[in-house]
């Protein structure tokens, strides 16, 4: 018998294979797996393509980060170590892009965002340059 018919070179055991997650892989947090799977399990689609999931994997990461981010200065604003729903609803209104994407959501305990309509603030009167007395 030869090296090749013992399974093993030199009759030592098999090194064991960790398995490594997809997620791992991308070099993300969030679970590229399972949105594979409901990605399937949803029907949007007859085939889905191997990257589609760590595509959005990586986009619904990215918008998290930006949100808790935001959301962490405004805890940090209001003297508080711990972000609530406030400051997500916050964070959410006060950025331009965030504002118009998630625009038509309701957060839960967000509370309002308090605005003055421009048009109850009181007139700013211009000074003429010929009404000043010297």
């Amino acid at each position: 018998m030869s090296a090749k018919d013992k399974g093993a070179v030199g009759g030592g055991r098999k090194k064991s294979v960790k398995s490594v997650s997809k997620s791992a892989k991308a070099g993300l947090q969030f679970p590229v797996g399972r949105i594979g799977r409901y990605l399937k399990k949803g029907r949007f689609s007859k085939r889905i393509g191997a990257g589609a999931p760590v595509y959005l994997a990586a986009v619904l990461e990215y918008l998290c980060a930006e949100i808790l981010e935001l959301a962490g200065n405004a805890a940090r604003d209001n003297k508080k170590s711990r972000i609530i729903p406030r400051h997500i609803q916050l964070a959410i209104k006060n950025d331009e892009e965030l504002s118009k994407f998630l625009g038509g959501i309701t957060i839960a305990s967000g509370g309002v965002i308090p605005t003055i309509q421009p048009v109850l603030l009181p007139k700013k009167h211009k000074k003429d340059k010929d009404h000043v007395a010297a």
